[in-house]
């Protein structure tokens, strides 16, 4: 992806270390939370599964958010997704999980405290010279307030990757409510964190 060329975009210091330590195998992320002698360290990278960008236009954004089920209860439309201004070259990318392990003690029972730490997209196998923000098309820098940086908003905590064109087709089966709680859906889970839709 090309350098947006505004000196706002760039990650800090702390974000580009989380960024690079997350992806390194081996690398110590930070400590449990309650237990500053325990690592919690990067144990390995797994390709989780493919997606194909067939327009080149990529939508990061949660396939859902707590007011769009009343939106759409109502038949009322939603807002747009949240459609990264810079294009990638059309094709399929892999999207790989960092796994963390932090053990822990929890009234008496002990955890392995395996967890995702980060979620990535390769839509390059060249080395990372650089971490920027993903300016949407519609975010507007000079709104931005010094310190802030632009992100989607997930009140479910979740996130997503997917072509713009088949976003509405692809995250459909995520808003459908029954009484205001997610419907069954027809996807492909891949682990416990990550599942897929296809069309």
């Amino acid at each position: 992806m090309e350098w947006g060329g505004d000196a706002r975009l760039p990650a800090g210091p702390e974000a580009s270390w989380y960024l690079e330590t997350a992806f390194t195998p081996g690398a110590q992320l930070g400590t449990v939370y309650d237990d500053p002698e325990t690592p919690v360290v990067v144990t390995g990278i797994e390709q989780v599964t493919t997606i194909r960008v067939p327009s080149g236009r990529l939508v990061v954004d949660a396939p859902w958010h707590d007011d769009e089920i009343w939106e759409y209860e109502r038949g009322r439309p939603t807002r747009p997704p949240r459609e990264l201004a810079a294009r990638i070259p059309p094709g399929t990318y892999r999207v790989e999980f960092s796994w963390t392990a932090g053990p822990y003690e929890f009234m008496g029972e002990r955890f392995d405290g395996v967890d995702c730490a980060a979620t990535r997209l390769c839509v390059s196998d060249a080395p990372v010279v650089g971490w920027e923000m993903g300016l949407g098309i519609d975010d507007d820098l000079d709104e931005l307030e010094p310190g802030k940086r632009v992100e989607f908003g997930s009140d479910a905590n979740i996130g997503c990757f997917a072509d713009a064109g088949a976003w509405p087709t692809l995250s459909a089966p995520f808003r459908t409510f029954t009484d205001g709680m997610p419907a069954p859906r027809d996807s492909e889970q891949l682990s416990d964190l990550c599942e897929r839709i296809r069309d």
